[in-house]
């Protein structure tokens, strides 16, 4: 048999090499024994179950000479570098394994030619790299405090000796063998078999030559079953599109122009800051023509200036992490590393974000790290074993929702959702998350019966766990990313969700504040007429409302399955509907708390929301009769907003209760509350909200000043479809003591309305 060069070789036998050879660093080739190699590792190699392919696969010194092996079951010939020549491999086993033997070493990393059928190929074969992975990483990783595991974890481009290509790496400790299937290798798992890191439980492998068209997975054999298991990269960036499951190799290649804002919210007093979040689903804000999907970055183009001519100061975008269902509205994450592909590549994603910071918008991401689908291709029991989630399903399993509960106990299980937090923050320049579900994470017994919990050692239903790792995030998020907000969706009285971990809070920034959303939403859903025996809804809140730092919810759970939407849920005529809607929102921006509201609630969507299709825009056309309705809810959404950031008072004192007082809180026979914001600077505007449809014609309320007042909003003004009822002429003080206050004025209060008045 001749090489490629003419020269007659014998194989396996010695093969003197014409270039002088070369100094070896790594990898190290330990001595071998021709017999061991033989029963052994051919045999675990052509069975696909050699924990350690590097012992055998590669280079190796081997009775004073050099053995030289590649196994490709696909290839019809292969001859690898050596100096200037090329010498063939003989094919020593029918099922693809390749070999030569040499006296003197070959050049490393050694570059193979390789036949398949028709085609010849060049590459480095990946058993002749050494491991880049350093023993810190693994350390660190194992004590769950590897921040930026995405650059460990995943497939990673890398450039080993001169060489480029993708080191890959899995955490997979319960595994006999893993591997890198992918287009690449005819997802031949026998191909690309990893090596294994000690007890860190973590494989990796690198492989040369590799493009981002490529896609992959991981090929796991339980080390005690013996079953072969195909999984997604957990830490993968970007995945092939539905109903496919492969990860595929990403580039980030999008230059940010968003310098000055990321400066700029190091030193924002988000405390005294407006904050009024536009929350916002992708895939059913807006569609084309069609009905397909915008793109990320057909949305930077129209959902980014929409946001900002409604004045919203933040967007919050619902999970954007890739998920196989699109009904699940991206609560069931199967790839939490990796932005959905429904609207285009990671870099699109980036570029709708940078868009968002050059318009002075921030980005909050709705973040789902309480739970995960029990998809087999996924994280569940992702090495045959229970890895990410708890062996025992009172712990492990969510029963009302189907899914695995995170182990967050475990050191490499906290890790993945601390890097995985990193790694929307630091690739993607988010500007918060609101976390969901964190209720049910907080309480062992979460919707669970007596005997379905297991109680904390102390015999308690508060999962300790759970609470570390949330002290752990938010000091992270705080320390790391100054100015970045983290939001609890917490619907109990769990205390101190919002207060710092350094007090024995939970360190969130801010919390939804439920109680408040349900108490407004029953009240305004009542018949004008009976609302006088509901008052105490409107005004039990202040009690509560400055023991967390609160924000004010209309969110998406509340225009769906059955709930109507916010106009729906109005009572009355078309009239009354579309009043109550405008009182509503005026209550919520001008009441205590930061301020978020669902999509199509800007605009009285009269149905409840559908995932699969866009936003009822057609309500604001010309051709759709009643457009005036749902134009005067856009416009008093919209001039709501801008007068909440506006007035230093109407967002100030948002989470103290200097920034608030009653102004008549008592009147509950004619529906009627008014009272008074305040900001730091000392400015004051005082608000009058009229829950019934009847006008209240000189209604006195007291004030804090004498002087000239102006009505500055009016929520039935003609401009937004109300009976233009108010006090346009101006409002003067009366020395007459009214409601603890020296001075008074006497008020047109319109039906169904709110107003909003400023001292001259």
């Amino acid at each position: 048999m001749a090489n490629t060069t003419g020269v007659t070789v014998k194989k396996p036998a010695k093969v003197a090499a014409k270039s002088a050879a070369k100094t070896i660093a790594k990898p190290k080739m330990p001595q071998q024994s021709a017999a061991k190699l033989a029963q052994d590792g051919l045999r675990m190699i052509l069975k696909a179950k050699h924990h350690d392919p590097f012992s055998f696969l590669g280079l190796h010194q081997i009775d004073g000479g050099y053995v030289y092996r590649a196994f490709l079951p696909q290839a019809s010939s292969v001859s690898v570098k050596h100096g200037k020549l090329w010498l063939a491999l003989e094919k020593t086993h029918a099922d693809g394994l390749f070999e030569v033997s040499s006296e003197t070493a070959l050049s490393l990393p050694c570059l193979l030619k390789i036949s398949v059928g028709d085609e010849t190929y060049e590459t480095h074969d990946p058993y002749t790299f050494g491991s880049s992975l350093t023993q810190d990483e693994l350390y660190l990783f194992g004590e769950g405090r590897l921040l930026q595991a995405y650059k460990t974890l995943g497939a990673q481009w890398q450039t080993q000796e001169n060489v480029s290509g993708v080191r890959f790496a899995v955490w997979a400790p319960n595994a006999e063998r893993a591997s890198v299937t992918g287009s690449f290798n005819n997802w031949d798992g026998r191909v690309h078999s990893m090596r294994a890191h000690g007890s860190s439980g973590v494989w990796d492998i690198f492989i040369p030559g590799l493009s981002s068209n490529d896609s992959y997975k991981f090929e796991l054999r339980n080390r005690h079953s013996g079953a072969v298991l195909v999984k997604t990269d957990p830490y993968g960036f970007e995945f092939e599109a539905r109903p496919g499951t492969a990860a595929k190799i990403s580039l980030n290649q999008h230059q940010w122009q968003d310098e000055a804002w990321l400066a700029a919210r190091k030193k924002n007093d988000w405390l005294h800051a407006p904050f009024n979040c536009y929350e916002v689903h992708l895939g059913s804000w807006q569609r084309n023509a069609q009905g397909q999907f915008l793109s990320y970055r057909e949305l930077a183009a129209t959902l980014v200036p929409y946001v900002a001519e409604m004045g919203y100061t933040h967007v919050e975008l619902m999970p954007l992490s890739e998920h196989p269902l699109t009904e699940s509205w991206g609560y069931q994450t199967t790839g939490y590393f990796g932005a959905t592909n429904r609207f285009g590549s990671p870099d699109d994603l980036r570029f709708l974000i940078d868009a968002f910071h050059q318009a002075n918008i921030g980005v909050v991401l709705d973040w789902v790290p309480g739970h995960f689908p029990k998809d087999d291709w996924a994280l569940a029991r992702f090495d045959g074993t229970a890895l990410y989630e708890h062996e025992d399903p009172r712990l492990g399993e969510h029963q009302d929702w189907g899914t695995y509960i995170f182990n967050y106990g475990r050191n490499e299980v906290r890790n993945f959702l601390m890097a995985n937090a990193h790694y929307w923050l630091t690739e993607f320049h988010l500007d918060g998350f609101r976390v969901d579900a964190v209720a049910s994470m907080l309480y062992l017994d979460y919707s669970r019966k007596a005997g379905e919990w297991l109680p904390n050692k102390f015999g308690g239903r508060e999962n300790l766990d759970v609470i570390d790792f949330f002290k752990q995030f938010n000091v992270m998020v705080g320390e790391e990313f100054p100015g970045v907000l983290t939001i609890a969706e917490e619907s109990t009285a769990w205390p101190g969700v919002s207060r710092p971990v350094y007090l024995g809070g939970l360190g969130f920034s801010m919390k939804w504040n439920m109680g408040w959303m349900n108490d407004t939403l029953a009240y305004i859903e009542h018949d004008p007429v009976h609302r006088r025996y509901y008052h105490d809804m409107l005004t039990f809140g202040q009690l509560y409302a400055y023991s967390e730092n609160f924000v004010l919810p209309f969110s998406h759970d509340e225009v769906v399955h059955g709930k109507h939407s916010l106009l729906d849920k109005m009572p009355g005529d078309a009239w009354q509907k579309f009043a109550n809607l405008r009182l509503l929102m005026t209550y919520q921006m001008t009441t205590p708390g930061k301020k978020l509201n669902f999509m199509g609630n800007e605009f009285g969507q009269g149905r409840e929301w559908n995932v699969n299709s866009s936003l009822d825009w057609h309500l604001l056309g010309d051709d759709y009769q009643g457009h005036q309705w749902h134009r005067g809810i856009k416009q008093v959404s919209g001039d709501l907003n801008k007068l909440y950031k506006q007035q230093h008072a109407l967002h100030a004192l948002d989470f103290e209760s200097q920034g608030f007082a009653w102004i008549d809180c008592h009147d509950s026979d004619q529906s009627i509350v008014s009272y008074l914001r305040r900001g730091l600077d000392n400015s004051f505007v005082i608000i009058a909200l009229n829950f019934t449809p009847v006008l209240r014609n000189s209604y006195r309320i007291g004030v804090p000043q004498a002087g000239s007042y102006q009505e500055i909003f009016n929520s039935d003004a003609a401009c937004y479809g109300g009976s233009n009822q108010g006090n346009g002429l101006g409002l003067h003080t009366e020395n007459v003591a009214w409601m603890q206050h020296n001075q008074s004025l006497l008020i047109t209060l319109p039906p169904l309305a709110g107003i909003v008045l400023q001292l001259n």
